[in-house]
């Protein structure tokens, strides 16, 4: 063992560049693949910021009027409650706009367990009678904001309007039009005001000591109870599959990009490996001569390449640990409160043990070879060590070609197994890095050209108690303003009735919407609608079926004639014209308009000029932008594009090694024949610029067929649609070549003018 050390450690003394590279490039893997399972295992989606933040409950049970739970309290397992607070139903009207509330009795002091997160606002001041806080997505649905003026109506009871003072988040399941109320938090004077009669149903939450045992406590809390006294359950598994968010796919991004780095080095790890093992034929010859087994020298080399990885592995999870939590924007808040998480260290350690494993198994086959050299060194001088010149080489020397540009084609490509598999080892990180540049292309696409992305609206304006005629006028006032659509939007059951979708009306017949199309055509004609991929998957139909829904009672039958790229409520979203849901419904008005405006417009001056004009009494809000929700994926790609690079770099210095080391018997040749020093460096820099370019070409070809299908893939199974993609600009793809092969160039200047300096003795020591 002391001798293997003794080797290991005097190898790596020789190659500290490469070692240096190998580290440093698995260190940025495993950070990026850290910051994947931070994303996928904490922010897969907002719900577990919040649950975190405010110890929430992971079961909410809901009794009956007269029934009070606080016995659950007791039960085994539970470690805290929340409540029992009073409920009842009822809704709420803002701008034209309502919403299913389920009103709740609170106090001036928020709860310890499922304590509500101010976002905007403030919580509930002792002694006040007309204040209500609503949770976020019931706000978001009625457009609130604190300060509004909200109707509430209670069950039975007459409407009563209140002062919406703050907005805050829970982890309880969101609202869904039809299907889950929203939370609407108001003092409990104003809630017996507004739910008349002494009997009220309570609402209690349970923080359990572990959150795997939920359908045990539910079973003991319906046991407890008798089912007969429960009106509703709901658990955490169920909030957080309704709250999934678009940080789920900046983890998918991360973990494919981090995954196919691993891979990439485990490629370049491998090639280093057996570069090794063919540059120190003679040495492994003497080791078996004095005694060393083929076990041996296999655990000899795996365990210098081991060494790297583990110091990388080691460092990138000690930065990942230590400083990740500091990263700006989304992705240092995930990595903070996934931390915090019971059980996140299992994350890193799977990670390191999967990267380990893999690592292993790229470079146990290249070690395998230095168990199977002789312990007899051949004489390679009886083996042919060059093949002859080929017609075309000597036709391209003839026709006066640069000689260094010939005979380094012919130098990179003289052993065609192994041009192929160095080309193929650079091309793994250029195919990753066209990925990445396709994904961050898409990324811009969504801004700068929203319009095609199924954004065609920058604003959307709602009036209070104002008539059409009236919006119209003040939301045309602006020159900037190009095009007002007016729109309404309804929630409709599916066939079966066993769920909900939002009908949308947009446009009138005469001036029909731009939708963007990505499959079919727009709707131009009575009942033709265009859908969402979301949807299209919900009703298992598409382009071209007839789907029946019902709205409010009444029955509504729809052509779908095209599939649009749909972003919001993950597709399930089904257009047609206001003219169409009038037909069902005459007195239907527009509930809003979409606002299109100029190139070059700023939405947001716009808008508040658009709102200074019309007194405050339009509310004009920005379209809701995808690519708002992935920006913090922009810094990790880019993070992920150097350490590909890295990657790409260690692959260059083993494929010169290679390179100058087959070529040394070649070198003596050409400096028999006259060519001098520098011509000679020439031959070396262009064989390794062939291989560089020829990976490129490779890498960005096959690069831009993944991310095309990768990115429709993702937008497809998320709702939005295939169609969304959008390939890297030539230039960048040249540049991404021209860098590849200058990156070649520039490394393989310094290993070139070492091997025109080997003196003649030296080199001919090497054909044995």
């Amino acid at each position: 063992m002391r001798a293997v050390a003794l080797w290991v450690r005097a190898d790596l003394r020789v190659r500290r560049g490469e070692a240096l590279f190998l580290v440093l490039a698995t260190a940025g893997i495993i950070v990026s693949l850290l910051l994947a399972g931070a994303f996928l295992t904490y922010a897969a989606n907002p719900w577990q910021r919040v649950f975190t933040q405010s110890s929430g409950a992971h079961v909410w049970i809901q009794t009956k009027a007269g029934f009070d739970p606080r016995g659950l309290a007791g039960l085994e397992g539970v470690r805290a409650t929340s409540g029992p607070f009073l409920t009842g139903p009822g809704s709420a009207d803002l701008a034209g706009s309502r919403a299913a509330v389920q009103l709740r009795a609170a106090t001036s002091t928020p709860p310890e367990v499922a304590r509500p997160l101010i976002t905007s606002g403030r919580w509930l001041a002792p002694g006040a009678g007309d204040e209500v806080v609503l949770e976020s997505s019931l706000a978001r649905a009625l457009w609130a904001e604190p300060g509004d003026r909200l109707h509430v109506r209670g069950e039975g009871a007459a409407a009563d309007t209140l002062r919406i003072i703050g907005i805050a988040e829970t982890a309880e399941p969101p609202y869904e039009p039809g299907e889950v109320p929203g939370v609407a938090w108001v003092p409990t004077a104003t809630f017996l005001r507004l739910e008349p009669g002494e009997r009220h149903e309570h609402v209690i939450g349970l923080r359990l000591a572990d959150p795997e045992h939920t359908d045990f406590a539910v079973q003991r809390a319906v046991t407890e109870l008798g089912a007969d006294q429960i009106s509703g359950i709901s658990t955490w598994q169920e909030a957080r599959a309704a709250a999934q968010g678009s940080d789920r796919l900046l983890g998918l991004l991360l973990g494919v990009f981090g995954l196919g780095a691993l891979l990439a080095a485990g490629f370049a790890v491998a090639g280093a490996v057996s570069t090794r093992i063919r540059s120190s034929l003679r040495d492994i010859a003497v080791l078996k001569a004095i005694g060393f087994t083929p076990a041996q020298l296999i655990r000899m080399f795996l365990a210098e390449y081991l060494t790297l990885a583990l110091l990388g592995i080691a460092a990138g999870t000690l930065l990942t640990e230590l400083l990740g939590a500091r990263l700006p924007g989304r992705a240092g808040d995930a990595v903070q409160l996934w931390q915090a998480l019971p059980g996140h260290i299992w994350v890193p350690a799977g990670i390191a043990v999967g990267a380990i494993l893999l690592i292993t198994a790229t470079t146990s086959s290249a070690a395998w070879r230095a168990g199977r050299v002789s312990p007899v060194p051949v004489a390679r001088a009886t083996v042919p060590a060059t093949r002859r010149m080929s017609g075309t080489t000597r036709r391209a020397l003839g026709l006066r070609l640069p000689p260094a540009l010939v005979l380094g084609w012919r130098g990179a490509f003289q052993y065609p197994l192994r041009a192929c598999a160095a080309i193929a080892r650079l091309a793994v990180p250029i195919v990753l890095i066209t990925i990445a540049l396709g994904t961050w292309t898409t990324l811009d696409r969504f801004n700068s050209d929203p319009q095609d992305v199924g954004i065609a609206a920058a604003l959307t304006a709602r009036g209070d108690d104002l008539d059409d005629a009236s919006m119209r006028r003040l939301v045309t006032a602006d020159p900037a303003v190009t095009a007002a659509y007016p729109g309404a939007e309804v929630a409709a059951l599916v066939p079966g009735q066993t769920g909900t979708i939002t009908l949308r009306g947009l446009g009138t017949s005469a001036h029909p919407y731009p939708f963007v199309v990505a499959e079919g055509r727009p709707p131009d004609g009575p009942d033709e609608a265009v859908a969402g991929q979301g949807l299209l998957d919900l009703l298992d139909v598409e382009v071209g079926d007839w789907v029946r829904m019902t709205v409010r009672g009444t029955p509504q039958i729809l052509h779908i004639v095209g599939r649009i790229i749909e972003p919001e409520d993950n597709g399930r979203v089904i257009s047609t014209s206001l003219d169409t849901l009038r037909e069902r419904d005459p007195a239907l008005r527009a509930e809003f308009y979409s606002l299109v405006l100029m190139p070059g417009a700023d939405p947001s001056e716009v808008g508040d000029r658009l709102s200074d004009r019309a007194s405050d009494r339009l509310d004009i809000r920005e379209s809701a932008n995808t690519a708002d929700q992935l920006s913090s994926v922009r810094p990790v790609v880019a993070g992920l594009i150097g350490v590909l690079a890295l990657i790409g770099l260690a692959e260059l210095s083993t494929t010169i090694a290679a390179g100058v080391r087959d070529r040394r018997r070649d070198l003596l040749a050409l400096k028999a024949i006259g060519l001098t020093p520098r011509q000679i460096i020439a031959v070396i820099v262009a064989g390794t610029g062939f291989i560089a370019l020829a990976a490129a070409l490779v890498g960005t070809g096959l690069g831009l067929l993944a991310s095309r299908w990768l990115i429709d893939l993702q937008a497809a199974s998320s709702g939005i649609g295939a169609g969304i993609a959008q390939l890297p600009p030539p230039g960048a793809l040249i540049l991404l070549g021209v860098a590849a092969v200058a990156g070649a160039v520039a490394v393989s200047l310094l290993p070139a003018l070492r091997a025109v300096r080997h003196r003649l003795a030296d080199t001919l020591s090497d054909t044995l």
